[in-house]
């Protein structure tokens, strides 16, 4: 009796264990990612708030510190540190997101501080350390094949 309640137990586990794992799982993509067990990892995200120099510039002066902006942001992606940007709809106060594959938020400061809006003060950054999905390092990978018009 103590043997098929082993029995019994063992292949219940076994069974658990082998409904517990994800049959898609791609071992050599989740460490290319850097995903964790749970195919996440740990990202810094910046809320990007308006900053309180605006007001001190004319719109033409803030169109050209929008395309440095602009430009920082496609440097940034391009170098890898930046994987997701954007503004929010409606504006007001909290202009964006940014979100960077660096450990620190020291480091993801020192990229915000290359971006002309920041400079400027048109801008600011609150920064926030975020667990997400690592499938977000694949976007500059798919973004392009959907993107018709550049910024």
């Amino acid at each position: 009796m103590k043997s098929f309640i082993l029995l019994l137990s063992l292949t219940l586990l076994c069974q658990f264990n082998a409904s517990a794992q994800n049959e898609n799982f791609d071992a050599e993509l989740a460490k290319k990612l850097g995903a964790d067990d749970y195919g996440m990892k740990a990202y810094i995200m910046a809320f990007l708030m308006a900053g309180d120099k605006v007001a001190e510039y004319s719109p033409e002066q803030r169109a050209e510190i929008q395309k440095g902006h602009m430009a920082n942001i496609n440097k940034l992606a391009e170098e890898g540190k930046l994987i997701l940007a954007g503004p929010f709809i409606n504006g007001g106060e909290k202009r964006g997101i940014f979100v960077f594959d660096v450990s620190t938020k020291a480091e993801a400061e020192k990229l915000t501080n290359t971006d002309p809006a920041i400079q400027a003060g048109v801008l600011k950054m609150e920064l926030i350390e975020w667990y997400g999905s690592a499938a977000l390092m694949m976007l500059s990978e798919f973004y392009p094949k959907i993107q018709k018009k550049d910024f």
